[in-house]
């Protein structure tokens, strides 16, 4: 479970940008935000969301990397930025992810498409109930490449949240930071130029996806990690490429130069004397199963407090690693993050009599306390 804690206001920072919103990739808390949830029109970026579908497909095991998918004439004909498959063409999924990722290729997302739904329009549909399982509130997509189409949008705020689940693939951080690459087809290698400029000259930038039309304007969801912490910025409606290039620029400088990660509990931390209901001992020690981490301004100090919240009932033992509850941190009064915690060692059940006698003297507390 992740909170946002909207940190945007701290500095007085203006990037200037039409719509663009900064975030912290593992917390999600925004560092930035300017006209964040203005529907409008993705472009390429829409990619985004057919490169998260097909990776979740291959995890999941429905699908691999090595699996061959044939060229259909609709994914042909696609126009705008393409790299000219021809109908009946097999590719493998590797292939046609590689493409869509590093060259932006519209025909390759359909091809991707089709491999992996059967149907175009069922990936389509596969695309919406992924967005609605985000909490991506204000977006709709009507196809896979970005190609202008009535009620086809989303916002700089939504685009963070499929970003974040993306960028979270080795293979798409790998693709990502491709600048020239080729794929080899029955007749020709097919050459892929990576549409993000950024990642030959921005320090630790590592994906994620360009977007252009006329409609659409330039621009750039990107992700980028220095020092252990990974930042994602969105721009969108930017006047020209050179443009979104030095807003995704300034935007990422922001967040590097004024905001650090702080860790409030490692994994490997024993977190002693936390109250277990039932168990023997009536407290156990338990620990986080993945580091809680914070971002805060660099500058600033900000007041941070841990409250646990622990599973009423159990089935005793409970055994090393076994999850008790979640453990929750707001800074400066505000929720932000909660991550499980889990035993760090076997907790056994309390026997029957020191249950019975804990019972009477919550009674007895409980009255007193009337």
């Amino acid at each position: 479970m992740v909170f946002s804690l909207n940190l945007a206001n701290v500095y007085g920072f203006d990037l200037g940008a039409y719509s663009a919103i900064l975030i912290e990739a593992e917390t999600g808390q925004v560092l930035y935000e300017h006209n964040a949830d203005e529907e409008l029109p993705p472009a390429s970026i829409t990619k985004t969301m057919a490169m998260l579908i097909a990776m979740e497909a291959i995890e999941s095991g429905e699908v691999s990397l090595e699996d061959t998918v044939t060229v259909s004439r609709y994914a042909e004909s696609m126009g705008g930025s393409q790299i000219f498959l021809d109908a009946g063409t097999e590719l493998t999924i590797e292939d046609l992810l590689k493409a869509v990722t590093v060259a932006s290729a519209n025909d390759a997302s359909v091809a991707l498409a089709e491999g992996i739904s059967g149907s175009y329009y069922s990936f389509v549909d596969k695309m919406n109930e992924r967005a609605k399982e985000l909490k991506m509130e204000n977006t709709n997509f009507r196809n896979t490449t970005g190609l202008p189409e009535a009620e086809h949008y989303t916002t700089a705020r939504d685009i963070t949240k499929m970003s974040q689940k993306v960028i979270k693939y080795p293979e798409i951080r790998e693709w990502g930071q491709i600048w020239v690459d080729y794929i080899d087809l029955p007749n020709r290698q097919a050459m892929l130029t990576n549409t993000n400029r950024l990642i030959l000259n921005y320090q630790g930038m590592d994906g994620i996806k360009t977007g252009h039309t006329s409609e659409a304007g330039y621009g750039l969801a990107s992700s980028a990690v220095r020092d252990d912490m990974r930042l994602i910025s969105v721009v969108l409606k930017a006047e020209s490429e050179s443009e979104r290039q030095e807003l995704t620029t300034r935007l990422l400088d922001y967040g590097f130069n004024n905001f650090r990660q702080q860790t409030l509990i490692s994994d490997d931390e024993a977190i002693h004397n936390v109250e277990i209901p039932g168990s023997r001992n009536g407290t156990a020690s338990v620990r986080v199963a993945q580091d809680l981490n914070v971002v805060i301004p660099r500058n600033d100090d900000y007041e941070t407090e841990l409250n646990y919240y622990i599973e009423e009932e159990y089935d005793f033992p409970i055994l090393e690693g076994e999850t008790v509850g979640e453990v929750g941190v707001k800074m400066n009064g505000q929720e932000i993050s909660r991550k499980e915690i889990v035993a760090a060692e076997e907790i056994n059940r309390a026997n029957i009599f020191t249950r019975l006698f804990r019972g009477a003297a919550n009674t007895v507390r409980d009255f007193i306390n009337r």
